[in-house]
């Protein structure tokens, strides 16, 4: 991506076809459909790219096997065939997961489990891609043996399973996705810059015009002309600007439903494949294998705090590691967390209080008065389903003649890891990180790479691990300043790695032989990137202890001490 203040300047200088207010996937996706269908197209983010629910998820791509029980099949039929293409376009960034019913004490598994099982691979077929051969598309599932039900689950060995139904659904880094959308959406000519706030809709004889912006960072504000305007902002859809929705028709009604996640070390709980937990009341949770550790959720739970930082509660990661102790006969406390996360989901409500929100993540599309389009509802999976019933009406409206086209360019550039060049001391001092960062960048892999060998005199330790015994390295804070627009130490940490979630008791540990924890050496590497003063540099430290704080990354009292304490000894010096 182009440095945030080139990206500015065209911002507050260019007259735009399309303005697109959310730096999520659903946004994301909408500046990519957009710019590959001939219309120019800005971007704007309040916070950072993904910093919502778009980084929050349980990390699938599915079709969501437990909508089968309420007949939405609308829902996962479309889900389904977007699986498919995403593994197609992003082979690196989304790919498949065995997933894993078990039953044990000489049960068959359950029958009815069975015919959805049955159902959803008839759905999964799409025989027009596959005669093409342009699309991946699972196994049917299958009834197998209590030895491959460990062999893919082997924290369940204790309980020895008897045999157990084995499908697949695909996982990707959500973030990461985000991000990559947004680079080919620039790719085509989007213009997008981050922590720019929205203040106002600017209008012109009723009809939105473009966006009154504020700059985040500087205070500064300037007006965004566009000769449309999509707010794809998720769970504030019906925040943005509400002095100009005349009529309650316009504006979505949203109901937010919190989803709590937690993650364990691989050790603790070991997976190869995910495993579908039973967690009482007929529901069911995740625990998956995700980045060399465990993803445990999710919840589901109506939500009416803060929008800003969705922090879990004690109640929810309670009924979580309740659930996993039970099904895989464990005794996981709070303490062996290595890092928790909750994020809003943006249900639309239907108005109907007797309607559990667990019904539908079906996404809608409003127009106001002024013309303005909201889109939103939905789910990671649907995202170019989204963008693309956002555009169409866009194409409607102006009587073009533009089809969409995303369903056929790759995003990103996927590489085999064997491609990548040996760079002088990457992986001498921690595991190998080159199938991560072929995983996590495709092609653009080369560029983490040349930045380490380039700092391997000035500074070697751009080739170190951030976290010791983790792949993520040092470089990849560089990349993350230089062409992704990280501006803070948690759009690093947080998002373009996912440190913050996988180790957050591991960032403020310091090892022997070291001289700082890893959130001060990233906070180092920020401040010779974007020139920040030792002064600046504590201030950022305690910004990054209090955002971990605000978004609960860790459980305990004793964790949280340990963050507040990040600024009182700062490294000497940021040069």
């Amino acid at each position: 991506m182009i440095e945030r203040s080139q990206a500015i300047a065209a911002l507050a200088h260019d007259e735009f076809d399309v303005v697109v207010v959310g730096g999520g996937i659903t946004g994301a996706g909408v500046a990519l459909d957009a710019a590959t269908r001939g219309y120019s197209v800005a971007l704007v983010e309040r916070a950072d790219y993904a910093s919502g629910t778009s980084s929050r998820s349980s990390k699938l791509v599915h079709g969501g096997l437990r909508y089968l029980q309420n007949f939405d099949l609308g829902l996962v039929r479309e889900a389904l065939l977007e699986r498919q293409l995403m593994v197609a376009l992003a082979p690196h960034l989304v790919k498949p997961l065995p997933l894993v019913v078990p039953a044990f004490e000489g049960a068959h598994p359950d029958r009815l489990v069975g015919v959805g099982l049955n159902l959803y691979d008839v759905m999964a077929r799409d025989r027009d891609r596959r005669r093409r051969g342009e699309s991946w598309s699972p196994e049917r599932h299958r009834i197998i043996s209590g030895e491959e039900v460990v062999e893919l689950l082997p924290a369940l060995a204790g309980r020895e399973p008897t045999s157990g139904y084995l499908f697949y659904d695909c996982q990707t880094d959500d973030a990461r996705l985000v991000l990559t959308v947004l680079g080919e959406a620039e790719r085509f000519g989007a213009v997008c810059a981050n922590r720019l706030d929205v203040t106002g809709l600017l209008e012109r004889a009723g009809r939105a015009q473009g966006v009154q912006v504020r700059d985040v960072e500087s205070g500064e504000r300037f007006e965004m002309r566009a000769a449309n305007v999509v707010n794809a902002t998720g769970v504030w859809a019906d925040r943005l600007s509400p002095q100009e929705l005349h009529d309650e028709a316009d504006l979505p009604r949203i109901r937010p439903s919190r989803g709590t996640h937690v993650t364990l070390r691989h050790e603790d709980l070991p997976l190869v494949g995910g495993a579908i937990v039973p967690a009482g009341a007929g529901r069911t949770i995740f625990a998956l294998p995700w980045l060399g550790h465990t993803l445990v959720g999710t919840t589901d739970n109506d939500y009416e705090g803060p929008l800003e930082h969705i922090r879990p509660s004690s109640e929810d990661v309670d009924y979580l590691l309740d659930a996993v102790n039970a099904f895989f006969a464990t005794a996981l406390q709070a303490s062996d967390l290595t890092g928790a996360f909750a994020g809003v989901r943006p249900l639309i409500s239907t108005g109907d209080p007797k309607k559990s929100v667990d019904i539908s993540r079906k996404a809608e599309l409003y127009e106001t008065s002024s013309g303005m389009l909201t889109i939103t509802g939905g789910k990671l999976t649907t995202w170019r389903r989204m963008a693309k019933m956002t555009v169409d009406r866009l194409v409607e409206r102006d009587a073009r003649d533009a089809p969409c086209r995303t369903q056929e360019i790759p995003l990103g550039q996927a590489i085999d890891v064997a491609e990548l060049p040996r760079v002088e001391g990457v992986g001498l001092a921690g595991p190998d990180p080159y199938e991560a960062l072929a995983s996590r960048y495709g092609h653009a892999a080369h560029e983490v790479l040349a930045i380490a060998g380039e700092g391997s005199t000035a500074h070697p330790e751009l080739a170190q691990p951030i976290v010791p015994g983790l792949p993520d390295i040092l470089a990849e804070a560089v990349l993350a300043a230089r062409h992704e627009q990280a501006r803070s130490i948690g759009d690093v940490l947080l998002r373009r790695t996912r440190l913050g979630l996988l180790a957050a008791r591991s960032l403020t540990r310091v090892s022997v032989g070291e001289q700082a924890g890893a959130v001060q050496r990233v906070g180092v590497v920020l401040a010779r990137e974007l020139d920040w003063s030792s002064e600046r540099l504590s201030l950022e430290l305690e910004r990054f202890a209090g955002e971990a704080v605000a978004e609960g990354l860790l459980t305990d009292s004793h964790g949280e001490h340990e963050l507040h304490g990040l600024a009182s000894a700062p490294p000497a010096t940021a040069s």
